[in-house]
């Protein structure tokens, strides 16, 4: 086993008959920078090349302890692999580091050849210095790209860039040195610092902390001038003398300063400060970090870049490009995040009256100048705290500062309502307006942005209708139209809640044989039960969702669930059952409806004819022109189609001849007379007699008596529809009540 201390024997001390001892010099070796080293097996004792020597920095060959340039962390291992060698005679090769004053941590690879039955063990040494920072250099530089690329803020890329320089490359310490903010003069501080833990560096901290550098002063404020890197070795004189005395006591030894500089927009060379590194250990100035630093840099820049467009990217999202206010889509956000935070404040809805008249008259431009002039009104009048947006064409939104009492929103309010009334010049023509507030305030009158800003709209449709040029504020026990435009936003709002979490659910109604009451048919009933428990009934909400976007979404809904019903239905003993759904017009006159209904039943694997689509006569004459493309496609696809509510329109017989329809419904107003009113009676035979004409199904709806029954089979109606026939109820319970129905008829 080879001893702990390892020492070496000089070649030119050699016997000339030891034959294992390498040569003192070897032309071939000098070139090729190979050192060769040879050893008894189990002898303390290296022999070592010339070239061996000086790779490993040796000042001489006189003998000693070779191992005393090694990096004291690798010596355990080195020694170790050492003895595995004069042991076992195998082939191994070994990477360690050496470190001297002058050129400082190296890199080398020790190799031994296969000694096996043999008394000596020879070997190659060569520097693989280069091989190693290139390889650090690669992974440095994609360590860094991956930290930058999910950086948010300037300083933090400069603090991660501190930390990976310092943690991969072995240095000690890392500052960064940038311009003060808000400082009249030019002057540099410490911004950040990061440091190995094995040290105290409080007096070194303290004292950059503490310091103010002028452009010029010292090694930082020099480099930041002249924009040169600078290597400072703390054992000599320096003119920057405090500093280094300090880095020294710390147990500093070299240091390393270089700008941080990049190209700007204009071509412009840009200094962002000046990064600083200390190691303990002595650095050549060949070392890793001076062939990073413009690499450093060039990364520092992109990521300086790329914040700027970020910044840019995320200034024109929130801002509306005419007025420079923020935009509906941002301000929205803003009364989320104050509606969060609990606090009591007014928002302010603005709509300019008699602005039409301007864009007639005028022209757009004209327009435009009065609503940037209006905008740089507001916002020169409102207060500290205050938030100001254009919503759109001429609608404005104020939202005041928390805690303002409702005088300061009155008087608010009132230097806006001067604002407006100032004219507006418009190449050299005065322009009038006034404007029509409302005003509401959080949590008084809403509970969430939704709620607030239907409050604030309402309260200015109040001005607008008392005269305009006036402050409103939201009264929920006030104007009549006020609270039912309220009570209408405040459901709206309500329903895209219900769609959100799933508060919808579907009933449906038998459509059964006439002759023998059976089931042949459904009809799809939806149904709203609030997240308390309440059951909020269709007449109530869909004509609100009728008004907006949502009754599209809840058509849609509706078709789904329907979809993923129908296989439940075939499997519970209504195999060829089809489920009638209504539809109103603005999901109807929506020309993707054919494209959109196929790829909904498509992926469910539904055959399109299991579903019917039920409309109203006025949604069918009404807008004949749209509807009859949309109804002919539908039917092309398999889509069935019936009219709904039969006889409650005006329908035209000659444009129902024309309707690819299959079914008429019989409205249930007509079904209350049978069989006692005679005109009653005389319509419902007519409307069978049509259908039977025809060849449409005829469907009777509110059928809930014997004696409704007994008419409709006596005049030849198909199919009815009611209380009588069958309730609305969940499909859990439709399922069970066929159970049943089965399990009677196979008796």
């Amino acid at each position: 086993m080879v001893n702990n201390v390892l020492s070496l024997r000089p070649a030119s001390s050699a016997h000339g008959n030891d034959r294992h001892l390498p040569p003192s010099t070897d032309p071939i070796d000098e070139i090729a920078g190979l050192g060769r080293w040879s050893m008894a097996r189990g002898d303390a004792h290296m022999n070592l090349s010339a070239v061996a020597v000086r790779l490993l920095g040796l000042d001489d060959t006189s003998g000693g302890e070779w191992t005393r340039t090694v990096v004291a962390e690798d010596t355990a291992a080195l020694t170790a692999v050492l003895t595995s060698i004069c042991e076992h005679g195998a082939a191994e090769a070994w990477e360690f580091r050496v470190i001297e004053r002058e050129q400082g941590i190296r890199w080398l690879r020790l190799q031994s050849l296969p000694a096996e039955g043999r008394s000596t063990v020879d070997g190659l040494l060569t520097d693989v210095t280069a091989v190693k920072r290139a390889a650090m250099r690669e992974r440095f530089n994609f360590a860094l790209t991956r930290y930058l690329i999910g950086t948010d803020t300037f300083d933090e890329a400069v603090y991660k860039i501190i930390h990976l320089v310092c943690e991969e490359l072995g240095w000690d310490w890392g500052a960064f040195w940038a311009r003060e903010q808000g400082s009249s003069q030019e002057t540099l501080r410490c911004r950040h610092v990061w440091h190995t833990a094995d040290r105290d560096y409080s007096a070194f901290r303290s004292a950059a902390a503490a310091l103010a550098i002028r452009p010029g002063e010292g090694l930082v404020g020099d480099t930041w001038l002249t924009g040169q890197a600078q290597w400072v070795d703390a054992s000599a004189a320096h003119a920057d003398l405090a500093r280094v005395r300090t880095a020294q006591r710390c147990g500093l030894q070299s240091g390393f300063f270089f700008p941080v500089t990049y190209i700007a927009a204009d071509g412009s060379l840009l200094c962002a400060g000046v990064l600083e590194f200390f190691s303990a250990a002595p650095r050549q100035r060949e070392a890793q970090l001076p062939g990073l630093a413009e690499s450093i840099s060039a990364l520092i820049a992109q990521t300086a870049q790329r914040m700027v467009q970020q910044e840019r990217v995320r200034v024109l999202a929130q801002t509306d490009e005419l007025t420079g206010l923020f935009n509906r889509a941002h301000f929205h956000e803003l009364l989320d995040a104050a509606c969060a935070i609990g606090t009591q404040f007014g928002l302010m809805y603005i709509d300019l009256d008699q602005f039409k008249p301007i864009n007639d008259g005028f022209g757009h431009a004209a327009g435009n100048e009065v609503l940037r002039q209006f905008a740089a009104r507001l916002r020169a009048l409102a207060p500290a705290g205050a938030t100001v947006a254009r919503l759109g064409g001429d609608e404005f939104a104020l939202m005041a500062p928390a805690g303002l009492s409702e005088s300061g929103l009155d008087a608010l309010a009132s230097a806006v309502l001067e604002a407006a009334r100032t004219r507006f010049n418009y190449l050299g023509h005065e322009l009038s307006v006034s404007a029509s507030i409302g005003l509401a305030l959080f949590p008084q009158h809403a509970q969430d942005t939704a709620q607030l800003l239907h409050a604030a709209d309402a309260a200015m449709y109040v001005s607008k209708r008392n005269g305009r040029n006036l402050i409103s504020y939201f009264r929920p026990d006030g104007d009549t139209h006020q609270c039912a435009v309220a009570a209408q936003l405040l459901m709206l709002s309500a329903l895209q809640d219900a769609l959100q979490h799933n508060e919808f659910f579907l009933e449906y109604q038998p459509i059964c044989d006439t002759q023998d009451t059976r089931v042949v048919a459904l009809e799809a009933l939806i149904r709203w039960r609030k997240a308390d428990g309440s059951v909020v009934p269709p007449d109530q909400f869909i004509p609100v969702a009728e008004q907006s976007r949502l009754i599209v979404l809840i058509g849609r809904w509706v078709i789904e669930q329907v979809c993923r019903d129908l296989p439940l239905l075939r499997a519970g003993g209504l195999p060829d059952v089809r489920v009638h759904v209504n539809m109103a017009a603005p999901e109807f006159l929506d020309g993707e409806l054919p494209r959109q209904l196929m790829a909904i039943t498509s992926a469910a694997g539904i055959d399109p004819r299991r579903i019917c689509l039920e409309l109203t006569e006025g949604v069918i004459m009404q807008r004949i022109e749209t509807a009859l493309p949309i109804m002919t496609e539908l039917v092309r696809l398999g889509f069935e189609i019936g009219m709904d509510d039969f006889g409650m329109g005006y329908s035209s017989l000659s444009l129902l001849k024309a309707l690819p329809i299959s079914s008429l419904k019989i409205d249930r107003y007509f079904l209350q007379g049978v069989p006692h009113d005679h005109d009653h009676c005389a319509i419902v035979r007519s409307i069978i007699d049509l259908g039977r004409n025809m060849k449409l199904l005829v469907i009777a709806e509110g059928v809930e008596t014997d004696a409704h029954l007994g008419f409709l089979r006596q005049f030849g109606c198909a199919l009815i529809q009611g209380y009588l026939p069958g309730r609305p109820m969940q499909l859990a319970a439709l399922l069970a009540r066929q159970g049943e129905a089965s399990a009677d008829s196979s008796i």
